[in-house]
């Protein structure tokens, strides 16, 4: 319905309809983050593990807190998972958010913040502390009809924040997100920043640096997430928690659902992660190829969007990847077959095409030998596939579990 609306309003009274959403949703439950410290996350990938981490670093420095990411809804001690296939929800979903915050006692909320929500005013009214910026590559370009306009949409964030901005300093386009001013900007980069990681080491059982002589380690996979830390602890210290309260908040991180989480162990591994992005696919890639074996499933999220970056994952894929496995991944109202089709398009005759992703994981476990590393992409821990105006329960971790336990081994 929205995708209609777009197509017959004119664009400056869409954004007039959604900015009064903005408003009213704010109006109803009372304008709650104004009583509350809010931190607003927003790249293109990273933010949810920041969101996460943020968050971890806060309650261990006994603040009670709230956040809200494409993973979670947390309010103090109660969690629950994301379903809404929406990173940011709606005005009126995220001012109730904010309200129920706020009526639990919650002094502190981390919020992720999208480029879609940020042109429908969903971050308007309200009243961020912290705007943190974590990395930008190509991303939603059809959306936002080029890569300059997404990248505008992400600083409105820094226009709209004036008190704190926490900026990527390692990150290409760092100067675009420091020319918007603060009363506060910091910088955090494993080169040279405000807060500066050194003596950064990463291998297949995770990552740590060292920080104003204190060494930061955490079970989690990838020089990126290490980066990720880095900005969570740039980002708390602007809010006076010190590094050590950090370091013992990121120490007790056992996993971030669906981010590099290792699902099996022996005798091959098994990881599932979000990335759909080229950047992010890159990164888990580059982390993963170890030296035996990499097998790799992944598809296309999110059908009738970003047809641009299909044939670029494929080629990713064949570049990094041993067995290139793709299949189907929240085609929406498109041709799933297309959309494969359109994938395999990049990897020059690698890619074996299995439309039922269930086959597929259970392909890529009979191919893989000891020490392999099979790697399921796209989806993370959501708990659905998105089909044809429905939503087919799925949860990758699950069933690379359940498919590791029956499957027998064979060539593919």
């Amino acid at each position: 319905m929205m995708g209609v609306l777009r197509k017959v309003t004119p664009s400056f009274l869409l954004s007039r309809y959604h900015l009064l959403l903005a408003f009213a949703g704010a109006l109803l439950y009372g304008f709650p983050s104004y009583s509350m410290v809010v931190i607003g996350v927003t790249g293109t990938n990273g933010k949810s593990t920041t969101v996460d981490m943020i968050s971890r670093i806060l309650k261990e420095a006994g603040f009670k807190t709230a956040s809200l990411s494409s993973i979670r809804f947390q309010v103090g001690e109660q969690e629950e998972r994301n379903k809404l296939k929406m990173t940011m929800p709606g005005r009126f979903a995220i001012q109730q958010f904010l309200k129920e915050a706020k009526d639990k006692g919650c002094t502190h909320v981390v919020l992720e913040v999208t480029s879609e929500g940020i042109l429908q005013h969903r971050h308007r009214f309200i009243d961020f502390d912290a705007a943190v910026f974590t990395n930008l590559s190509p991303e939603h370009i059809e959306r936002h009809g080029s890569f300059e306009n997404y990248k505008a949409a992400k600083g409105k964030l820094f226009a709209a924040v004036k008190k704190v901005h926490v900026i990527n300093g390692d990150d290409e386009h760092a100067g675009f997100f420091l020319s918007f001013p603060a009363e506060n900007t910091v910088t955090y980069s494993f080169g040279k920043g405000d807060v500066e990681g050194k003596e950064l080491r990463s291998n297949e059982r995770g990552v740590s640096f060292s920080l104003e002589g204190t060494v930061i380690s955490l079970p989690l996979l990838g020089a990126f997430n290490a980066s990720n830390a880095l900005g969570a602890i740039a980002t708390v210290k602007t809010q006076g928690i010190s590094v050590a309260t950090a370091k013992e908040a990121l120490a007790k991180i056992d996993k971030v659902p669906g981010r590099m989480e290792e699902v099996v162990s022996s005798p091959f591994r098994v990881i599932v992660d979000y990335a759909f992005t080229p950047a992010a696919l890159e990164l888990v890639y580059q982390t993963l190829k170890t030296g035996n074996k990499l097998i790799c499933v992944l598809g296309a999220a999110g059908g009738g969007r970003d047809r641009w970056k299909r044939p670029v994952l494929g080629k990713i894929a064949s570049k990094h990847c041993n067995t290139v496995i793709i299949t189907n991944e929240d085609p929406y109202q498109e041709d799933p077959v297309q959309i494969m089709k359109e994938v395999a398009e990049g990897t020059n005759g690698k890619a074996t095409i299995i439309e039922d992703r269930r086959e597929a994981v259970a392909a890529a476990l009979r191919v893989a030998k000891s020490g392999d590393t099979v790697v399921i992409t796209g989806k993370g821990s959501e708990d659905s596939i998105a089909q044809k105006g429905k939503k087919i329960p799925w949860d990758d971790r699950e069933v690379a579990r359940e498919e590791f336990g029956e499957i027998k081994r064979e060539p593919l």
